[in-house]
């Protein structure tokens, strides 16, 4: 949407969605936290092994168009992932000897330079032959009904996903928000537009990762387990004023449950009052000189990269991810599949491998757990529609090349 001149109102729409989607987990979380928290005692390794299995058939949907393609960017984000210690043997595999390797690629570097670095190189090639003038919007857009409600059932869909992939540990917003896409491009009428400033996009994914905040609290104040890094800190705070967390807060600390809840309203609203009164000055960041921009960005995303562990070697990983992104955009390799690879991989790995091992290799044992065959179930759909999809996609580019050539 910025390349269309309307950065204001993708703010905007950014801005509005993550309140809305804020507003309907923290909802979720009040109404319904006793009742959803119960569930993750049901939760084993093949639970969470058929959730993670079930996450990477959408690799199908952020492929683009080929989805050949789209599988060997999600095998080589894979690869990745089996990098350094195994997390049940304690073997240490593709190091090539190298002591920094033994922890793993680190995230968060890797995925700066996948996207931000990767942009930076893809751009910086562009200086000269872009088109100049396109940036004309930096009003904030009001939120209106009728923007909203011709997509309320993406909307819903999206906000749903953020809270229930927030309520699941170990996940996270990062997860959540390409679920959303890829469930929002599926349902649209419109899917081409993905990817080149369609609203839809940008509603479902901001509505969904910030719903995973009020879902994260779930398992937090009902199992006493963090949902992510954030509500782990949150769980720190409460230990350290003497609250446990856990079914008993429920009946001892309910006054603080409930201010807790009534805070995470609260921090959403204000998202979107900060949000609303910035729009204006934030939009104007795409309209500083490109060959001014790209160096800071460059710049800001490599000592990102050295703060996360104070270590050079990130900064090695986070350009070397850089280059591989900008060699596969080049070649038009989808990036989308290696993020869900890198996150999903080592969740997917580690509850197989102790799933294995507590049925001692018998995988079929898997069917009797009802809750793992619905997500396989899903799963399986999920590949079903997508080989079927890309065949129609086949069909229909076969049809207008034939029709050029005629």
């Amino acid at each position: 949407m910025r390349e269309q001149g309307l950065a204001g109102k993708a703010l905007s729409l950014s801005v509005t969605s993550s309140m809305i989607g804020g507003i309907f987990s923290a909802l979720v979380l009040l109404f319904f936290a006793p009742l959803i928290g119960k569930m993750g005692y049901l939760f084993g390794a093949p639970e969470y092994f058929a959730i993670a299995m079930m996450g990477m058939t959408c690799l199908a949907g952020v492929s683009g168009k080929d989805l050949c393609k789209g599988i060997a960017s999600g095998l080589l984000g894979l690869c990745m992932a089996m990098i350094g210690q195994d997390a049940i043997t304690g073997m240490t595999r593709f190091t090539f000897g190298s002591v920094q390797m033994i922890s793993g690629i680190s995230l968060i570097p890797g995925l700066i330079g996948l996207f931000a670095v990767t942009e930076v190189l893809s751009k910086a090639e562009e200086i000269g032959r872009e088109k100049k003038g396109t940036i004309t919007d930096f009003k904030f857009y009001p939120p209106k009904l009728a923007d909203y409600i011709h997509i309320k059932w993406i909307l819903f869909k999206s906000c749903l996903i953020g809270t229930v992939i927030g309520a699941i540990p170990g996940t996270g917003p990062t997860i959540s928000a390409w679920m959303a896409y890829n469930e929002a491009k599926r349902s649209s009428k419109h899917p081409e537009l993905y990817g080149k400033g369609s609203s839809e996009g940008v509603i479902a994914c901001e509505a969904s990762n910030n719903a995973v905040t009020g879902g994260a609290m779930i398992p937090l104040t009902t199992l006493g387990i963090p949902g992510d890094s954030v509500t782990a800190i949150l769980l720190g705070a409460f230990i350290m004023k003497g609250i446990t967390p856990g079914p008993m807060m429920y009946v001892t600390e309910l006054p603080t449950v409930y201010r807790v809840f009534a805070a995470l309203m609260l921090a959403n609203l204000c998202m979107l009052v900060v949000g609303c009164l910035g729009v204006r000055f934030f939009a104007k960041i795409v309209s500083v000189e490109k060959k001014m921009l790209y160096p800071i960005i460059l710049v800001i995303s490599l000592l990102g990269a050295f703060s996360i562990n104070k270590n050079a070697f990130d900064v090695g990983v986070c350009v070397a991810f850089g280059i591989i992104g900008w060699l596969m955009n080049k070649y038009e390799f989808p990036l989308s599949p290696i993020l869900l690879a890198l996150i999903l991989g080592p969740m997917c790995e580690k509850n197989f491998v102790r799933y294995m091992n507590i049925q001692r290799g018998n995988f079929f044992a898997i069917t009797t757990s009802p809750i793992a065959m619905v997500f396989a179930t899903v799963a399986i759909l999920v590949i079903v529609y997508s080989v079927y999809n890309q065949s129609k996609i086949n069909k229909r580019a076969a049809a207008n090349a034939a029709k050029e050539n005629a």
